[in-house]
């Protein structure tokens, strides 16, 4: 049995990256770091995300999502897509189209422009399987590490089992 969830979280080395949804006119975006290639053909990536969440009725409306990657000088925008209740989320940061409806985080290192294939149950979260069906790479740098975001996520805090 696991005694410590936040060493879980934090010692399986994962990316962070920023999910945008649309449906419409609405729009929103999260921090993920639960993030991984699922298939070569066709290509397909997989996020865990809260059901709860207003992006999870987004996307599953709309079944198109953009997976931005962040760089490692991008702790500031992780920590602020990884807030809920804020306001005017969407208007902080630059944004610009790709081929989904979905906007594209402009400062991102790259994106990938996704449709939502299926979901299924993962314990709290749903698990997102998505066919990749654009791609590019924006701006240059290194990818930010989940770790290397400290207790941004309140992670360590996590009652011990």
């Amino acid at each position: 049995m696991i005694e410590n969830t936040s060493l879980l979280s934090k010692q399986i080395t994962h990316g962070v990256y920023v999910i945008s949804v649309a449906n419409g006119s609405e729009q929103n975006a999260f921090t993920a770091a639960w993030v991984m290639q699922v298939s070569f053909a066709p290509p397909m990536i997989a996020f865990s995300i809260n059901p709860e969440h207003y992006s999870y009725k987004l996307l599953q409306a709309s079944g198109e999502c953009t997976v931005n990657v962040l760089g490692q000088d991008h702790l500031a925008i992780a920590a602020h897509f990884g807030s809920s209740g804020v306001r005017e989320k969407m208007t902080t940061y630059r944004w610009q189209s790709g081929k989904t409806i979905a906007p594209v985080l402009s400062d991102s290192l790259a994106y990938f422009d996704c449709k939502l294939s299926h979901t299924t149950d993962a314990g709290d979260h749903k698990i997102a399987v998505c066919e990749v069906i654009a791609a590019a790479e924006l701006n240059s740098g290194w990818p930010l590490l989940y770790w290397q975001t400290g207790n941004m996520d309140g992670s360590s805090n996590l009652n011990k089992r």
